[in-house]
């Protein structure tokens, strides 16, 4: 497509920060994560929750199934069209359950609960029932729980999400990517608008508080006119949050997208006049731009948190009432507790057998240090409001400071006395001025390379 830059985004702005990893020599990484032999640290960060009774979790469960594989996807899936094998997961999935719960000396209020995938509607009613009551019997799902599930519209019925709405799903997010049919061809998951717009009203007259579309940029075949007619789409249905991420393309990981045709994939220029287009949308028809790449109505919790200064982000999401603990269930699921890094095994077969020993199923863990937990903290701060207070940074971060200083020539930063801030410009730049405090830590990756949804 012929790609036309933002007036205010020239072409050699965008090759100039997309390449701007090579001007800096980066330290060798000090966030290793380390492979785990056994459980013992774990087990001993639950159990030092278990001593504080007022500390509140985040749940996120991971149910990797897929009827079929698209051909975009970087999510840790498994497609599966075997009924017993999602049973035996569950059966799996219920012992991991049971052994935290005991180690953190039983029910604990949860702010925060996420099921995502793969593809969690995938399973049939009795094992959406099955799953809930899973973690109901153990850990206090309140009636102000953030409770929400990741839908694929395909795979959903009125039936369905009425039983999800009972079962104390508030939310619901439905993988969109793009409604343009060409594009739906090129990646391997054609769905109608018809189909969309049914699956989203029919949420609409259930009654669930907030519904969201997830969208893709950076797809193959996707064009400005293409796009903006899915956005025109979308903002005629007004779903509540929309988040739109950028194609992520990773063959070594995710040898399916090979499929994908690399000649027909957008520039890096296009991609980010698609992204200026989305933005342009949203913002322009009653949403606000929330963090990275999410958009939320103005009356939205999300945004007012934003507003306020008091939004979070997890590896979860966004969220305006952030939990004390995050506890992963599931394949590949992370968790983060007290600074003690986590991340379950991404194997179903290696994930069962530790379960079955007895054994909770973590894989690879990394111990948070001061620095690492300064770099998380000026990560978060530097997406969720667009500055970073100078104190942030002070001591450990003074070159990080210094390198984002340097980007108020390319005019994506403004410098005051005591803190640097994101400009409208440098707003579309926020994932790579990000990296500049990444070097070392790859906990954010994580979030993103095991646990994206679908």
């Amino acid at each position: 497509m012929t790609a036309t830059a933002p007036k205010d985004i020239s072409p050699q702005l965008i090759e100039r920060v997309s390449q701007h990893g090579l001007q800096w020599t980066q330290p060798e990484s000090s966030c290793v994560w380390a492979d785990v032999g056994d459980d013992a640290e774990y087990r001993a960060a639950l159990e030092g929750v278990a001593v504080d009774l007022e500390q509140t979790l985040a749940l996120y469960i991971h149910i990797p199934f897929c009827p079929g594989r698209c051909l975009y996807c970087g999510c840790n899936t498994t497609v599966t069209h075997d009924t017993a094998r999602i049973d035996g997961y569950l059966d799996t999935l219920q012992r991991e359950i049971e052994m935290v719960s005991d180690a953190i000396g039983g029910e604990r209020d949860v702010v925060q609960l996420h099921v995502a995938g793969g593809t969690p509607n995938y399973l049939n009613d009795a094992q959406l029932t099955r799953l809930a009551e899973m973690y109901e019997r153990r850990f206090r799902i309140l009636p102000e729980t953030d409770a929400a599930i990741e839908c694929d519209p395909r795979r959903t019925s009125a039936g369905q999400l009425e039983l999800l709405h009972a079962l104390g799903f508030r939310r619901v997010t439905f993988g969109v990517q793009d409604l343009e049919p060409k594009v739906q061809r090129a990646i391997g998951r054609i769905q109608s608008i018809e189909l969309v717009r049914d699956v989203y009203w029919m949420a609409r007259e259930i009654g669930f508080d907030s519904i969201g579309f997830d969208l893709i940029y950076g797809l193959p075949e996707q064009t400005e006119e293409s796009f903006q007619a899915t956005l025109d789409a979308v903002l005629e249905m007004a779903p509540d949050r929309v988040a739109c991420f950028g194609y992520s393309r990773g063959t070594d990981r995710d040898p399916h997208q090979h499929a994908i045709d690399i000649h027909r994939l957008p520039s890096e220029l296009e991609r980010q006049v698609l992204f200026h287009r989305a933005v342009r949308a949203f913002t322009g028809n009653g949403y606000s731009w929330i963090g990275l790449d999410v958009f939320s109505l103005e009356s939205d919790e999300l945004a007012i948190a934003q507003e306020e200064g008091r939004l979070h982000r997890n590896c979860i999401g966004y969220t305006a009432t952030p939990a004390n603990q995050l506890i992963g269930f599931g394949t590949g699921a992370v968790g983060e507790i007290d600074g003690y890094c986590i991340q379950n095994a991404s194997e179903i077969a290696v994930w069962q057998a530790a379960v079955d020993r007895g054994r909770l199923p973590v894989a690879r863990s990394h111990r948070l240090g001061s620095t690492d937990r300064r770099r998380r903290d000026a990560i978060a701060h530097l997406i969720c409001n667009q500055e970073l207070p100078e104190q942030l940074a002070r001591g450990c971060l003074d070159d990080e400071y210094r390198r984002l200083a340097g980007y108020a020539s390319d005019g994506l930063v403004e410098i005051s006395s005591d803190r640097l801030r994101v400009t409208p410009t440098g707003r579309y730049f926020l994932r790579s001025l990000c990296t500049e405090h990444d070097a070392y830590f790859e906990w954010d990756r994580a979030r993103w390379h095991f646990s994206r949804t679908n």
